[in-house]
């Protein structure tokens, strides 16, 4: 089982991300902040929240089923609001999408919000409604679990506890503890948009899970992209029952302003 996780950055690094995302080779891909522009007009769109104005890959999810063919996708939208194109608004969907390899069956399935509730017009106010993913599969002659969350953004709070976390957390792991069976291999992982020594992953440790991420002494997962000084935000975390043969947090090319997550068990 080769598993990538990557928060995609709706596509700002469109040009590096597709070729690479193309030929890494991934069984099974978990992939946060992606665009989905239904009958977009235009490749390119902007995100505007004040003074933050990012550019967004309009059709970014029928980009990717075009690079992975070979692939099923699912896509759960955390909200639908508006990008722009000039001075016309245009609405468009944002997520959390997987793309499973169609040898390997999706044998059961959970989604959910995580925090908030989905918005059918606006993409709200922060801390913006965040979703989860849950896929159970069958691989490698045994079920696998693999869960995927993009843990809200708090602008007042950075990547500190709070309660809003807190609860996130609990959600995340009910979604992952109502679908997973006894023995199953499981494997959580997303931008939690965490510190290390948070209650999100001491939550998940509880369910048996331990991170690779810091328990490989990685310095950070985040790209020469992001300017702010906290380094970590992206995790992936294993129960015993995942045979790890390899586990690397992916540096170069730059595909986003995260690093890929790349583990093969």
């Amino acid at each position: 089982m080769r598993l990538l996780c990557l928060n995609a950055w709706g596509g700002v690094l469109h040009e590096a991300l597709m070729p690479w995302i193309a030929g890494v080779g991934a069984d099974v891909l978990c992939l946060q902040e992606v665009v989905h522009t239904p009958g977009a007009g235009k490749d390119w769109l902007e995100y505007r929240d004040g003074a933050h104005v990012l550019p967004q890959r309009a059709r970014m999810l029928d980009e990717l089923r075009a690079v992975l063919p070979g692939h099923a996708v699912l896509f759960s939208p955390a909200g639908s609001g508006l990008l722009w194109e000039g001075d016309q608004a245009v609405p468009s969907h944002f997520g959390l999408a997987c793309f499973v390899r169609e040898t390997i069956p999706v044998i059961g399935q959970a989604t959910g919000f995580v925090h908030g509730a989905y918005s059918d017009h606006d993409y709200g106010a922060h801390p913006r409604p965040r979703n989860a993913m849950v896929l159970r599969l069958w691989a490698e002659g045994r079920p696998w679990v693999v869960a995927q969350m993009h843990g809200l953004r708090d602008k007042a709070a950075g990547k500190a506890d709070t309660p809003e976390r807190a609860a996130q957390a609990e959600r995340f792991a009910a979604l992952i503890d109502g679908l997973a069976e006894p023995g199953d291999a499981v494997v959580a992982c997303g931008d939690f948009n965490v510190r290390p020594d948070s209650q999100t992953l001491r939550r998940l440790e509880r369910l048996g899970l331990s991170d690779l991420v810091t328990g490989g002494g990685f310095a950070g997962t985040r790209t020469a992209r992001y300017t702010k000084p906290d380094r970590f935000a992206d995790y992936l975390m294993v129960n015993a029952q995942v045979p790890v043969r390899r586990f690397e947090v992916i540096r170069a090319p730059e595909v986003s302003d995260h690093c890929p997550l790349w583990l093969e068990a």
